[in-house]
């Protein structure tokens, strides 16, 4: 493998750890990219070995950092998000072995064809080289992250929370130990120095040593990563998701994609947040949905229709106010509001949905096919759940993020979406 060069003619990068470490990944990535699957593969193998090997250590470290967050008042949605348990050690590790059963996409030809004057033309899959991590509490994007880049041939940057420092430091030496010992180089897995601001600002703004940068947390972070940035942003979104519950719904049915969407895990981005219902069946569906609703502890912000069934639940419901239409809850905590019709719920969610998922639950081929093709998000779902907007979901293994835009990648992104394509263009001696 290559050596980082350490002259200072051949090294012209600013000293900065952040910058270090930077310059070290592009190396890194350089000695990725070419790797066959086979090898790229044994890494990782290795990688899901030692997590479960070293169960006990990443635990450990996770509890200091849970501990900390519980004394410094956090909440139980983003405690949840932190937490590393010995089963979801082993389930990390389990994805990782997803990625290794997942193609490779590296050296795929996207296109190719011989043209009218003899020169053959292929556009093929290349890795983006160094991508740049900035996420929150959740210590298990560590390994998710480092899993898909070393798949894909890219090195990779890992800046989290101060929040799960300790977690994510027993997390990357783990993984660096099992990569260095697989023979690739080690450093195609950093966290990125530092825990201050200013160190996030240096990896920002890294533009000819970090090829792009992903966000993944809440809307603060990703609009401050989209808007500092001189490095190109892939943006992932907040998880403002919608149900749709509609005139021609199946109840029993509507109940269940209902809870399962918002009370299965509820700290998560495809959670649902708002509850949408048809006038013609709220009077039917309504109560149920409130009894459910309230079996599993969830509020309900209720608008004045919805309100006017409350009377006789058990449900916890107060009055929606505005913000309520708009906010990303992560926690037992859901909108509610009956529409006059489909388009009525359409325009709803146009205006308050952050883009993520929205599902709609009816009988009606009719239905589900308009809203289908009026609603404009990654994921429109079908008499499902929200919740299966997920990579590992998808069949996709792993994911690096769900991204809410609309360039080079939109939903969840896997393999495919860390790399980019270059043109091979071979000839035998033409010239133009």
């Amino acid at each position: 493998m290559t050596s980082a060069p350490t002259s200072p003619l051949t090294d012209p990068w600013p000293k900065s750890p952040v910058l270090q470490a930077a310059y070290r990944a592009q190396v890194a990535a350089a000695d990725l990219a070419p790797l066959p699957r086979a090898v790229k593969d044994d890494a990782l193998l290795a990688m899901a070995d030692a997590l479960e090997v070293r169960t006990k250590e990443i635990v450990e470290a996770n509890a200091a950092d849970v501990e900390r967050a519980r004394e410094a008042g956090t909440s139980d949605a983003i405690v949840d998000r932190l937490t590393l348990t010995p089963e979801r050690v082993r389930a990390i590790a389990s994805d990782v072995r997803d990625v290794i059963a997942l193609p490779d996409p590296v050296g795929e030809v996207v296109r190719g064809s011989t043209l009218p004057n003899g020169i053959d033309l292929r556009q093929v899959r290349v890795p983006l080289g160094v991508v740049g991590i900035i996420y929150e509490a959740r210590p298990n994007v560590t390994v998710d992250a480092a899993a898909l880049c070393l798949k894909s041939g890219n090195a990779v940057l890992l800046r989290g929370s101060s929040s799960a420092s300790r977690s994510n430091a027993a997390l990357v030496m783990v993984l660096r130990d099992a990569v260095g010992g697989a023979g690739l180089p080690a450093d195609a897995v950093q966290l990125v120095p530092g825990e201050s601001r200013e160190s996030v600002r240096e990896l920002m703004r890294a533009r000819g040593l970090v090829d792009v940068l992903i966000p993944r947390g809440g809307a603060s972070l990703i609009r401050t990563v989209v808007e500092e940035s001189t490095v190109p942003v892939i943006e992932t979104g907040t998880g403002n998701c919608h149900v749709y519950v509609d005139a021609e719904a199946d109840l029993d049915m509507a109940v269940e994609i209902l809870m399962n969407s918002k009370a299965q895990r509820p700290s998560v981005c495809n959670a649902a947040e708002t509850l949408l219902v048809h006038q013609d069946i709220a009077a039917r569906f309504l109560p149920r949905a409130l009894d459910a609703l309230a079996e599993a502890g969830v509020t309900v912000h209720a608008d004045e229709r919805v309100m006017a069934f409350a009377e006789g639940s058990k449900a916890t419901v107060v009055p929606a106010v505005v913000e309520d239409w708009e906010t990303e809850y992560l926690s037992y905590d859901i909108a509610a509001g009956v529409v006059d019709s489909l388009e009525a719920a359409v325009s709803h969610i146009r205006l308050w949905s952050s883009g993520h998922t929205e599902a709609i639950v009816t009988t009606s081929q009719q239905a589900a096919r308009r809203f289908t093709q009026l609603v404009d998000s990654t994921t429109v779902a079908v008499n499902a759940s929200t919740r299966f907007t997920d990579g590992g979901q998808f069949g996709f293994g792993a994911e690096i993020g769900i991204s809410t835009q609309k360039l080079h990648a939109r939903g969840p992104m896997a393999l495919p979406e860390l790399t980019s394509t270059k043109y091979i263009v071979t000839g035998d001696g033409h010239t133009r």
